[in-house]
């Protein structure tokens, strides 16, 4: 599964290392990674007057990675038991002869559900005003939690109501496409008695309601609270699915703006969907830890059991997580001090290294940030960001026990 992303990263490359836009291998490889792995990241710049064929292909990219992590989802993290991920084992995920059935009848009905929510956000974009391409494009792009767009001002060029249109289906992209399988199969209301479908809905409920409420405090020019409350919601959905698109420079919105966006980087979408980040499931499963140890603390003789959506959360699953953890922290060190080492500021730096990770695509700052792009990196930061692009995608540890001799004599 590691190899098959990193060759279809590099065959994917292809198209733009051999089009008439003149880039590097390096240029080529991050954004065919960028595109695969749903993170958004771009080096190009003019993109409202590039051949429409790459455009089209950096999109396509951006579905088929999408469809893809769904795909690992079910089938194969699980099995790897990669951090915490085997909460989420089903009986589809076993490979049996006896679960093989199983699985086939969820893999229809998961390409089925992805293919229906592309298409309704391709028809809401072209019925709200979008060019028929613009709308593909962006009905790829958005369902996909990948963030490519078809200009240089990402979403800015379109109004309010496309705007939220497109929160809408980032948002549905960060939720688990398992759960919308059961609902069809008559299980009702599944998806939102989901204890991170609900953590997540909040997150989106409250983070924008309140930002909202710090730019009108301190906005010096006359407020609109409906158009800026909208573009907040919006950008918020946008880093905390992954997907990176941007309406405008968010950096711009004062300190606190600044560090929250930085934080939201690190939550990411719900298991199952095609968001990047750490997962909601991890920082609830942090939390009852932290609660856990408190209670015994206070009561050291306390009988404790952990559930989460009705199920026994073992040792074992809580090892993994920590794990997990602490791999995604020691990479994002070693990538940021790779990147400062390349005479990078700070903040891009650290940035450009989470926003791999997580797949969310923009970083912050004057460079890599909402209002700029990846291509006045060095191509060595290209090759490192792109490799931190796969290790996300593929949930980092997963790629370290593929590589691991003992997990091929198991």
């Amino acid at each position: 599964t590691v190899s098959s992303w990193f060759l279809i990263a590099l065959l994917s490359a292809l198209p733009f290392f051999l089009s008439d836009v003149g880039i590097s291998l390096a240029d080529a490889f991050f954004e065919s990674t960028s595109g695969i792995t749903t993170t958004g990241a771009t080096v190009f710049s003019g993109l409202d007057t590039m051949d429409k064929d790459l455009l089209l292909w950096r999109s396509i990219l951006h579905w088929i990675g999408g469809i893809g992590i769904i795909g690992m989802f079910v089938a194969v993290l699980p099995f790897l038991r990669v951090g915490g991920m085997r909460l989420f084992a089903t009986e589809s995920s076993e490979w049996t002869d006896k679960a093989l059935p199983r699985m086939k009848t969820l893999s229809r009905g998961l390409l089925l559900v992805y293919f229906t929510f592309s298409t309704t956000a391709v028809l809401t974009y072209w019925l709200s005003g979008m060019t028929l391409f613009d709308a593909f494009n962006h009905g790829l792009s958005s369902i996909s939690t990948g963030g490519f767009s078809t200009s240089d001002l990402s979403m800015g060029k379109f109004n309010d109501l496309i705007l939220v249109e497109t929160a809408f289906f980032m948002m549905i992209g960060s939720l688990p496409f398992f759960l919308f399988v059961r609902e069809l199969h008559g299980q009702r209301w599944v998806l939102f008695r989901d204890q991170q479908v609900r953590a997540f809905l909040s997150i989106l409920l409250v983070v924008p309601a309140l930002l909202t409420l710090y730019r009108w405090a301190v906005s010096p020019v006359p407020f609109d609270p409906v158009h800026n409350y909208i573009s907040t919601l919006f950008n918020v959905t946008s880093i905390v699915s992954t997907t990176g698109y941007v309406s405008e420079d968010y950096s711009a919105w004062g300190p606190l703006a600044f560090v929250l966006f930085f934080f939201l980087m690190f939550i990411g979408g719900c298991s199952g969907s095609t968001a990047g980040g750490m997962k909601v499931f991890r920082f609830q499963l942090s939390m009852i830890v932290l609660r856990e140890q408190l209670i015994r603390l206070l009561h050291p003789r306390a009988v404790l059991t952990r559930n989460y959506n009705g199920r026994a959360v073992s040792d074992d699953i809580i090892a993994s997580m920590i794990a997990y953890t602490f791999i995604f922290l020691l990479t994002l060190l070693l990538i940021t001090v790779s990147l400062a080492a390349m005479q990078l500021d700070f903040v891009t730096s650290l940035s450009g290294a989470l926003a791999a990770m997580t797949n969310v695509g923009p970083g912050l700052g004057d460079i890599i940030g909402p209002a700029g792009n990846y291509g006045p990196l060095p191509d060595p930061a290209k090759w490192i960001l792109a490799v931190g692009m796969l290790m996300g995608r593929l949930e980092i540890l997963s790629v370290v026990i593929v590589l691991s001799p003992a997990f091929w004599r198991s």
